[in-house]
C-alpha cells in the first residue's frame, strides 16, 4: 500500500484514544507509533523522524503546545507535520497551537472519516511540497535567499529556521515577487481543505515579519499579501 511509506506518531495520555486512532490509521496502511506523554513522544520522534505527529493539547507534565514548540525548533523534525487533538474549540486553543507551529487541529470526539481525510490531505501536501522544493530549491532575491531544500531563509546572509507553515508562506509569496496572493489562494496552497481560523494567515505573517525583521511583505487591505523586492 502507498501509505506504508508514511510513519505517524500518536501522542496522548489516554490509552483509549491511542488505540482508537492507531486502529483506524493502521487499517489505512500507515506505520503507527504511540506515546503516552509529550516527553516520551519527543524521544520517539527523534528516533523515528515521523512524517506526521498527532499531538494531544492537554497532557500532564508537558502539554502539547510546549511539545510542538520543541518539535518545530529541532532541525531533525523541521519537516514533520503536527496535528493537534483538542477538546477545546475556542479561538484561544486554535491560535495558541498555530503560533506554536502546528499545521492543523482536530477537535474531540474524533470522527474517524474526518480524521483520516485530514491526515491524507496533509500528507498529500507533504508530497507536493517535496516535489516543489526539488524543482525550485533556491529562491534568490538579493539580500533574501530562500533554500527550500533546507527549509531555511537567509536575510543578509544570516540563517533563520522558521516553523513549517511560516516557511511555506514566505516561500509562496517570494516565488512570484510583486504578485498579489489573495487570502483564498494562500489558504488553499498552504492548508488545502483544512478548516482554520480567520486570523491564521495574519498570525503567521506577523510572526514572519518579526522573526526576519523584514518589510518586504505588504498587506493589500481586503485582498491578501504580496512580496516586494
Amino acid at each position: 500500500m502507498e501509505n506504508l511509506k508514511f510513519s505517524i506518531l500518536l501522542v496522548d495520555d489516554e490509552s483509549d484514544i491511542l488505540e482508537f486512532l492507531g486502529y483506524n490509521l493502521s487499517k489505512e496502511g500507515y506505520n503507527v507509533y504511540k506515546a503516552k506523554s509529550a516527553k516520551e513522544g519527543l524521544k520517539i520522534a527523534l528516533e523515528i523522524k515521523p512524517h506526521l505527529i498527532v499531538l494531544d493539547v492537554m497532557m500532564p507534565e508537558m502539554d502539547g503546545i510546549e511539545a510542538c514548540r520543541e518539535i518545530k525548533q529541532n532541525k531533525l523534525l523541521e519537516k514533520t507535520i503536527v496535528i493537534f487533538l483538542t477538546a477545546r474549540a475556542e479561538d484561544y486553543s486554535q491560535i495558541a497551537g498555530l503560533e506554536a507551529g502546528a499545521d492543523d487541529y482536530i477537535t474531540k470526539p474524533v470522527k474517524p472519516r474526518v480524521f483520516l481525510s485530514k491526515v491524507k490531505s496533509l500528507l498529500r501536501r507533504f508530497n507536493r511540497n517535496e516535489e516543489e522544493a526539488a524543482s525550485q530549491k533556491i529562491i534568490d532575491l538579493g539580500n533574501i535567499v530562500i533554500n527550500r531544500e533546507k527549509y531555511a531563509v537567509f536575510v543578509n546572509e544570516k540563517e533563520h529556521i522558521l516553523p513549517r507553515k511560516e516557511f511555506e508562506i514566505i516561500a509562496l509569496l517570494a516565488s512570484k515577487p510583486h504578485k498579489v496572493f489573495t487570502r483564498e489562494e494562500i489558504f488553499q496552497s498552504i492548508w488545502g481543505n483544512s478548516v482554520v481560523g480567520d486570523r491564521t494567515i495574519d498570525v503567521h505573517i506577523r510572526r514572519i515579519r518579526e522573526k526576519l525583521n523584514i518589510d518586504n511583505i505588504t498587506t493589500i487591505k481586503g485582498i491578501g499579501y504580496k512580496f516586494e523586492i
